[in-house]
């Protein structure tokens, strides 16, 4: 087998068969890396949501016992009127308050989850165009 002297040779000498493999296993090659790319992005993704998703079970939780907290509260003052039942209203509210603020970080950190992989849709895109286009 004679070595191509330059790089037209080198093509001259490559079967067309031999190009479409190439072209395949560049393709898949490709659709590998991008596959890749989604799954890194939504696994980052889900891990905001669950954070999220976290803080809104945390926010519940408060609300459950404030409410809880608040019934005694008001039993205790409704009844006697006496430091047991203002001291239990003192610690409802103050659960009130930390669910209030778990429940408002929970939603904020809900709104900056996107469900969607911008960045492979962005180089899917490409990919699409220099399809198109291989030379420019």
């Amino acid at each position: 087998m004679t070595v191509p002297q330059n790089r037209s040779e080198e093509v001259a000498d490559t079967s067309i068969g031999q190009m479409i493999g190439d072209i395949s296993n560049d393709l898949s090659q490709l659709f590998r890396q991008e596959v890749e790319l989604a799954k890194a992005e939504l696994k980052q993704e889900a891990s905001k949501a669950g954070k999220a998703a976290g803080m809104l079970g945390a926010a519940s939780f408060a609300g459950y016992l404030a409410v809880v907290l608040l019934s005694f509260a008001l039993v205790f003052g409704l009844a006697n009127v006496i430091d047991a039942g203002w001291a239990a209203l003192i610690v409802a509210v103050i659960w009130a308050v930390i669910g209030a603020v778990l429940y408002t970080n929970g939603r904020k950190r809900l709104k900056t989850v996107d469900p969607v992989p911008r960045r492979t849709v962005d180089t899917i895109k490409e990919d699409a165009q220099w399809l198109k286009n291989p030379t420019g």
